[in-house]
C-alpha cells in the first residue's frame, strides 16, 4: 500500500512540474511587461499596467474557465479509450472558442475607456492603461486556441507540451519588451504589443505541435468542424466554471474599484503583489489540476482505488508544498515588488500584504486538492457555486472590515474566502465518496 501511495505521489509531481514550469513562465513573461515599464518608464506607468489586471482577467477567466471543463472532458474520454472521439472534441472547441473570443476581444476594445472610468482608474494612469487594454486584448483570440489544445494535450497525459510552447512565448516576449520599450520607447504600448506576439507564438507552435506528434488531435477541415454530441457534453462541463471565473472577475472588478480607493501606492503595491502571489500558488494550482486530470483519466477507466490513491497523495503533498510556499514569500515578497520599481511606501505596503496572505497558503492548497478531486469526478456545478459563494463573501467582508483593517482588508478578506471553500469543497468530496461507495462510478 505504502509503495502504490509512492509511485502515484510520484506520479502526480511528475505530471505536475511541466505544469508548474510553463505556469512559471507564463507568469514571468507577464512579470516582464511589469517589470521593464517599471523600470524604463516609471511607477505610474506600473501602476497603469497593474490597473488593466482585472480587465484582461474577464477574458483569461472566461477562457480558463472553460478550459477546466474540456481538461475533464478529454481526459475522461481518453481514460475510456475513446480515441475517435478525440478530434471531434478538439475540432468542435477550437473553431467554436476562435469565433466567440474573437468578437468578446473586438467588443473589450471598443469599451475599454469606458470600463477604465467605470473602475475610477486614477487619473495620472487612465491614459496609459487604455493603450495597454486596447492593444493586449488582441492577443485573446490566440490565447484562446492555446489553451483548447493544452487542454486535449494534458487529457492524453501530455503535460510537456504546454511548457514547451510558454518556453517560445517567454523567450519572444521577453525579447520584444526589451526592444519595444527600452530600445524604441514605445511605454506600455510597446509591452501590451510584445505580449500579443508572444501569444500568438505560443498557440501556434501548440498546434503544430499537437498536429505533428498525436494522429488522434488531426481534424480536417473538409469535415464538419463542430460536433454537436462533442459541444453538449463539453458545455456541460465547461459552461458552470465558465460561470464561476466570469462572475469571479466581476467580482474582481468590484475589488479593484474597492482597492482605487486607497491610492496609487496601495494600487501599485497590491497588484505588483498579486503578479508575484500568483506565481508563488502556481504549485499549488497545478498540482490541482494534475489531482482533477488523473482522477477525470480514472473515472473514465473505472478505476476506483486510483481515484482514492490520487486524492490521498494530492492532499499530502499539497499540504507539504503549501507550507513551503509561505515560508519562501514572507520573508522575500517585499523584495521582489522592489525589484518592479515600485517605490518605498508601496514596498512596505506589499510586505504587510504578503506578511498576511501568505500565512493561509494551507487553506488554499487543500481547498484546491479538495476541488480538484470532484472537478476529476466531472462535478463542476457544485465546485463552481462554490467558489461563487467564497466570491461573494470575500466582498462583502472586504467592505464590512475595512474599518478594523485599512488597505491590509484585501488580504484577509481573501484568506478568510478560502477557508469557507475549504469546508465547502470537503464537504461535498466527503459527500461523492459515499455516492460512489453506495452505487459505484
Amino acid at each position: 500500500m505504502r509503495e502504490d501511495f509512492k509511485s502515484t505521489a510520484r506520479e502526480l509531481a511528475d505530471f505536475s512540474l511541466p505544469l508548474i514550469a510553463s505556469g512559471v513562465l507564463q507568469q514571468l513573461y507577464n512579470w516582464a511587461d511589469a517589470f521593464i515599464v517599471g523600470n524604463v518608464v516609471g511607477e505610474a506607468a506600473l501602476a497603469a499596467v497593474g490597473a488593466t489586471a482585472t480587465a484582461v482577467g474577464f477574458y483569461i477567466y472566461l477562457i480558463a474557465g472553460f478550459s477546466v471543463g474540456l481538461s475533464i472532458l478529454f481526459a475522461q474520454t481518453y481514460g475510456s479509450g475513446d480515441m475517435r472521439a478525440m478530434p471531434r472534441i478538439l475540432s468542435t472547441f477550437s473553431a467554436v472558442f476562435l469565433a466567440a473570443f474573437s468578437a468578446l476581444a473586438a467588443l473589450g476594445m471598443f469599451t475599454a475607456p469606458a470600463l477604465l472610468r467605470l473602475l475610477h482608474t486614477t487619473p495620472d494612469t487612465i491614459a496609459m492603461a487604455e493603450d495597454y487594454l486596447v492593444i493586449v486584448l488582441a492577443g485573446v483570440p490566440f490565447l484562446a486556441l492555446y489553451n483548447v489544445y493544452s487542454a486535449a494535450l494534458r487529457g492524453l497525459g501530455d503535460s510537456r507540451a504546454p511548457f514547451y510552447a510558454v518556453l517560445v512565448s517567454s523567450a519572444v516576449n521577453v525579447a520584444l519588451d526589451l526592444l519595444f520599450v527600452a530600445v524604441f520607447r514605445w511605454s506600455v504600448a510597446g509591452a501590451a504589443a510584445a505580449t500579443v506576439a508572444s501569444q500568438a507564438a505560443m498557440a501556434l507552435f501548440l498546434i503544430f505541435y499537437a498536429a505533428r506528434r498525436y494522429p488522434v488531435l488531426r481534424f480536417n477541415f473538409k469535415d464538419r468542424l463542430i460536433d454537436r454530441a462533442a459541444l453538449a457534453e463539453g458545455c456541460r462541463l465547461g459552461f458552470p466554471p465558465t460561470v464561476q471565473f466570469s462572475v469571479t472577475s466581476l467580482g474582481n472588478l468590484a475589488l479593484q474599484n474597492f482597492m482605487n480607493g486607497f491610492g496609487t501606492q496601495t494600487v501599485a503595491a497590491v497588484t505588483t503583489a498579486y503578479r508575484i502571489d500568483t506565481i508563488i500558488l502556481l504549485p499549488i494550482i497545478n498540482l490541482g489540476s494534475a489531482i482533477s486530470t488523473l482522477v477525470a483519466q480514472s473515472r473514465g477507466a473505472g478505476d476506483r482505488e486510483r481515484m482514492g490513491r490520487i486524492f490521498s497523495a494530492g492532499a499530502a503533498l499539497m499540504a507539504a508544498v503549501s507550507v513551503a510556499l509561505t515560508l519562501l514569500v514572507i520573508p522575500t515578497g517585499s523584495r521582489l515588488i522592489a525589484l518592479f520599481g515600485a517605490g518605498g511606501e508601496a514596498v512596505a505596503i506589499g510586505h504587510d500584504f504578503f506578511l498576511r496572505i501568505a500565512s493561509f497558503y494551507w487553506a488554499f492548497g487543500l481547498a484546491t486538492a479538495f476541488r480538484g478531486y470532484i472537478e476529476g469526478l466531472g462535478d463542476v456545478l457544485w465546485s463552481s457555486c462554490a467558489g461563487i459563494a467564497a466570491l461573494a463573501f470575500r466582498i462583502a467582508a472586504s467592505y464590512a472590515l475595512v474599518s478594523f483593517f485599512g488597505n491590509m482588508v484585501i488580504a484577509y478578506a481573501e484568506a478568510l474566502s478560502w477557508i469557507l471553500l475549504l469546508a465547502l469543497y470537503a464537504a461535498r468530496a466527503a459527500h461523492n465518496k459515499k455516492l460512489i461507495e453506495r452505487r459505484g462510478i
